[in-house]
């Protein structure tokens, strides 16, 4: 596959513009040296506090504008205005735990908020889609690393179901699309209900730190400046064929113990760590081969000691902990 990546003057509208990963890519592609225009979509809901999203706008310098992709008429009315070539599809409601009761939510979000973004981009003639899935999808799978092909259709949570779902729909879409499977994303300005800023805003006040699976869990944690190189390679590739699908991580397991204590280690503090049954919810290893998207370019860089180095230094400037 080739690795070409000339372009010429380009529109980009990325969906989940003020997420977490949407506004670090936004943020990297406004500093790219190609001639580019990009502006992002958020509804700024309350699936945790949107001030994050306000000061991650505010920090990178982001054009944002307040759009739910349920709401097919302005959703419209911005394609209309903006006329974007590519679409980079970041939103989602995330979260597998909280995903387990609120059914109706996540396909209403998900599926419904996705079939909505497919109708308007076939309308507006876009030359390329590149969404987000996760490796949530994997769960019904057993074999370790995985790979693309792999996938079996027996998620374990309703998250992982609706980004499933997201894959079939893009497949079916008719659009040029390049689906990516991202591996447990982490860094600076990431989510408040992600273990990482969970656990340092336990530590920090002192609190216990909850360990599932008695601490026996493996994720491949993939730091966000690898998870947006990534992105920008299927951006900038004009050679990749639609329908691909990458899987985007780091390529290595981190114990949760591991991790943890690195978090510990780097706050100067000792974690008291409380460990526990597995969530139901929850898969117990995760685990990325990324050797399909290495063909094009791609190579992780950040391993967990610098990632969470740099996560805990942000944490504390933003928190203003001593």
């Amino acid at each position: 596959m080739s690795t070409e990546t000339e372009v010429n003057y380009v529109k980009i509208l990325v969906t989940g513009g003020a997420g977490f990963i949407g506004s670090h890519l936004m943020n990297s592609l406004l500093t790219e040296e190609y001639d580019l225009y990009c502006v992002g979509i958020d509804n700024f809901n309350n699936y945790y506090d949107p001030q994050i999203k306000e000061d991650r706008c505010d920090a990178f310098g982001l054009e944002i504008r307040n759009c739910d992709l349920n709401d097919f008429e302005k959703l419209d009315y911005l394609f209309q205005d903006y006329e974007p070539d590519i679409v980079v599809h970041l939103a989602a409601r995330a979260g597998v735990r909280q995903s387990v009761g609120n059914e109706h939510l996540y396909h209403r979000d998900n599926i419904d908020g996705t079939q909505n973004l497919i109708n308007v981009c076939k309308l507006h003639n876009v030359t390329k889609v590149i969404y987000a899935s996760t490796s949530s999808v994997y769960s019904g799978t057993k074999t370790l690393p995985w790979t693309e092909e792999i996938v079996q259709p027996h998620q374990k949570n309703p998250y992982a179901y609706t980004k499933y779902v997201n894959e079939c729909q893009f497949k079916m879409s008719g659009l040029h699309n390049i689906g990516l499977r991202f591996f447990t994303v982490y860094g600076p300005w990431g989510r408040p209900d992600m273990a990482l800023y969970d656990m340092t805003k336990n530590i920090v006040a002192g609190n216990p730190v909850r360990a599932f699976n008695w601490g026996l869990m493996k994720r491949d944690f993939t730091y966000i400046s690898d998870i947006v190189s990534g992105i920008k390679l299927c951006i900038f590739n004009q050679d990749i064929p639609s329908n691909e699908i990458f899987n985007i991580g780091r390529g290595r397991q981190v114990d949760l113990m591991h991790f943890i204590n690195r978090i510990g280690i780097e706050l100067n503090r000792e974690p008291d760590i409380i460990k526990t049954p597995p969530h139901p919810a929850d898969v117990l290893e995760t685990w990325s081969n990324t050797s399909k998207i290495e063909k094009i370019g791609y190579q992780p860089v950040i391993d967990i000691e610098e990632g969470v180095a740099e996560f805990v230094s942000w944490y504390k400037d933003y928190h203003e902990v001593n």
